[in-house]
């Protein structure tokens, strides 16, 4: 799993990554990976072809919320949400091109159900990336929302 890129492992249900290649599809399904929620867009330079019947070839339920790199938002994030909580006894796989958006989301999960504090989410982000000022206005609007909800 670690030759995928950016991969993350965060428990044994969970998983953060950057884009899989097709090769490696078999190998997450193998994993016992059961749910992969990619954040990437479906025309974006490292997107696969038709991962969502890739995925279903091999018995994994694909999901695709499809986030700007440069405009993310709120009801992305509650969608997100939304699908963790669905399928919250599946191992999964979280991605999107580089593991940006895949690790900010899953942090921001992880935070809104008590298992990361603010320090921690901040820190599972930056062990990953430095969020740019887009990002980091996202990530402080989405902690106030959590906070508030």
């Amino acid at each position: 799993m670690n030759s995928i890129y950016n991969y993350h492992l965060v428990s044994n249900m969970l998983a953060c990554s950057g884009q899989p290649r097709e090769a490696q599809l078999p190998i997450i399904a193998a994993e016992g990976y059961r749910v992969i929620i990619n954040l990437g867009l479906a025309d974006g330079k490292y997107a696969l072809t038709n991962e969502h019947a890739s995925a279903k070839q091999l018995g994994i339920t694909y999901h695709h919320i499809p986030v700007q790199f440069d405009d993310p938002q709120i009801n992305e994030l509650i969608a997100f949400f939304e699908l963790m909580n669905r399928h919250k006894g599946d191992k999964k796989l979280v991605h999107c091109a580089a593991n940006y958006r895949a690790s900010a989301f899953t942090g921001l999960y992880l935070f809104s159900i008590h298992q990361l504090d603010e320090d921690r989410l901040i820190s599972f982000i930056e062990d990953v990336w430095q969020p740019d000022p887009v990002w980091q206005q996202f990530i402080e609007e989405s902690i106030e929302f959590i906070k508030t909800t």
